[in-house]
C-alpha cells in the first residue's frame, strides 16, 4: 500500500466517521416533536428514522454532486485539504452537540472544506456563486419558508378541528405524526448523507482514482447510507431535547405540521441539488408551529442562541479547517495527515468523556424532559 492510499483510507474513515456524527447530530430534526408529544416512543422513534435514513440516501445524488464539484476547483483539492476540511466539520459538530445546540452538521461539513481549500489554494480556489446560490441563500431562506408553511398548517388544523373533541384530534395526529416524521427522515437522507458522499467522491478525485465530475461509486453511496443510519440510531439525545421541549410546547397537531413542513422543504430542495441545513429547516418549522397556534409559548431566546450558532458555523468550522490544514502542511506528506488525524482522535474521545457528566440517554431523556435546558426568564417567553 502506498503512502497516498495511507492517506485515502484515513480520509474515508474520517468522512464516514463525519457521516456518523450528522446522524446522531441531526436525529432530533426528525424525531423530535414525535417522541415529546408521545407519537413515537423514543428507541422505536430513532429505529424508524435509521431505517429511513438509510433509504434515503439511495433515492438521489444531486446534492453529492453539488459538494463534490460545485463549491471548490477540484484541481485545487488535496487528500490533505480533504482531511482537514472533514477535521473542522467534525470538531465543530461535537461542539455543539456537547452543548445541545442544532447547528448545521452541513454548514460545518462544507466551512471546513471551504478553509481548508482557501488555506491550500487562497480565494480563487472557491467557487463563489455556488457557494451563495447553493449554500448561503438556501440557509438564510429555508426555515423562514418552512417556518410560514408550518405556521399556516398549524393554524388550519386547528382551525379545522376546532369542534373535534380534544382527546380524539390529539389521538388522531399522533398516528399522522408517525407519517409526517418518517417523510423527514427520508427526506433527511436524501439529503444529507449525500454531503459526506460528495467530500469522499471529492477525495477520490484529489486523489486521481475518479475523474473530475465523477458521480459517487456506488461503495461509496452505501457506506455513507449506513453510516448515517447507524448514527441516527445512537440518537442525537441532547438535540433532541432542545428541539422537542427548548423551542416551543409542543402538541401533536403542531407537530404534524412542522413535520410535514420540514419534509417538503427538504424534499424540494434535494431534487433542486441545494445542499440544504436540515436542522434550519427543522427548526424554523417547529417555530413556525408555536407562532400558529393562538396562545402558545416560544422561548426566543433559546431560538436566538440556535441563529447565533448558524451564523459562526462556516466561519468556525472554516477556521478550524485552516488549521488543520496549515498542521498537516506544516509537517508534510503523510505525517501531517496521520498527526491531523490523531489530534482528531483525541478530541473526539475527550469530548465524548466530558459528556458522559451527566448524560442524558433514552432511559432518562423523559426524565429529562421535565426539568429545562437552561430555563428562560420570563421576559423572554413571548405568548402568540
Amino acid at each position: 500500500m502506498t503512502s497516498n492510499d495511507v492517506v485515502l483510507a484515513l480520509v474515508v474513515a474520517t468522512a464516514l466517521a463525519f457521516d456518523f456524527t450528522n446522524g446522531f447530530h441531526d436525529t432530533g430534526n426528525a424525531m423530535a416533536t414525535s417522541i415529546v408529544t408521545g407519537a413515537l416512543p423514543p428507541r422505536v422513534a430513532v429505529a424508524v428514522s435509521a431505517v429511513l435514513n438509510l433509504v434515503g440516501a439511495f433515492l438521489s445524488t444531486a446534492v453529492a454532486a453539488t459538494i463534490a464539484s460545485g463549491l471548490v476547483q477540484s484541481h485545487d483539492v488535496t487528500l490533505t485539504v480533504v482531511m482537514a476540511g472533514l477535521t473542522g466539520s467534525i470538531l465543530w459538530n461535537l461542539t455543539t452537540w456537547y452543548f445541545g445546540i442544532p447547528s448545521s452538521s452541513s454548514h460545518a461539513l462544507i466551512g471546513g472544506v471551504v478553509g481548508a481549500t482557501m488555506a491550500a489554494a487562497g480565494t480563487s480556489a472557491v467557487k463563489w456563486h455556488g457557494l451563495v446560490s447553493k449554500v448561503i441563500v438556501p440557509a438564510a431562506l429555508s426555515p423562514v419558508i418552512a417556518g410560514t408553511i408550518s405556521a399556516i398548517g398549524t393554524f388550519l388544523v386547528y382551525r379545522l378541528t376546532r369542534d373535534v373533541a380534544e382527546g380524539p384530534r390529539t389521538r388522531g395526529f399522533r398516528t399522522g405524526q408517525i407519517g409526517s416524521a418518517c417523510m423527514v427522515s427520508l427526506a433527511h437522507g436524501t439529503n444529507d448523507a449525500q454531503k459526506t458522499m460528495g467530500v469522499i467522491t471529492l477525495a477520490l478525485i484529489a486523489n486521481g482514482t475518479l475523474s473530475a465530475g465523477a458521480k459517487a461509486p456506488t461503495w461509496v453511496i452505501t457506506s455513507c447510507a449506513v453510516a448515517i443510519a447507524l448514527g441516527t440510531y445512537i440518537g442525537g439525545w441532547r438535540v433532541i431535547r432542545a428541539l422537542g421541549k427548548g423551542l416551543v410546547e409542543i402538541e401533536p397537531p403542531q407537530g404534524m405540521a412542522s413535520e410535514s413542513a420540514s419534509a417538503a422543504v427538504i424534499l424540494s430542495s434535494t431534487d433542486f441539488g441545494y445542499s440544504l441545513s436540515t436542522t434550519h429547516v427543522a427548526t424554523g418549522s417547529i417555530l413556525g408551529a408555536g407562532v400558529g397556534k393562538k396562545g402558545a409559548v416560544v422561548r426566543w431566546n433559546i431560538a436566538n442562541r440556535m441563529v447565533a450558532a448558524w451564523l459562526l458555523t462556516l466561519p468556525a468550522a472554516g477556521l478550524v479547517g485552516a488549521l488543520a490544514y496549515w498542521v498537516a502542511d506544516g509537517i508534510g506528506g503523510t505525517a501531517g495527515v496521520v498527526v491531523v488525524f490523531l489530534i482528531l482522535v483525541l478530541a473526539s474521545l475527550a469530548f465524548f468523556v466530558v459528556s458522559r457528566h451527566p448524560a442524558v440517554t433514552p432511559e432518562n431523556v423523559n426524565a429529562a424532559w421535565t426539568g429545562s435546558i437552561v430555563p428562560p426568564p420570563p421576559s423572554d417567553e413571548v405568548t402568540l
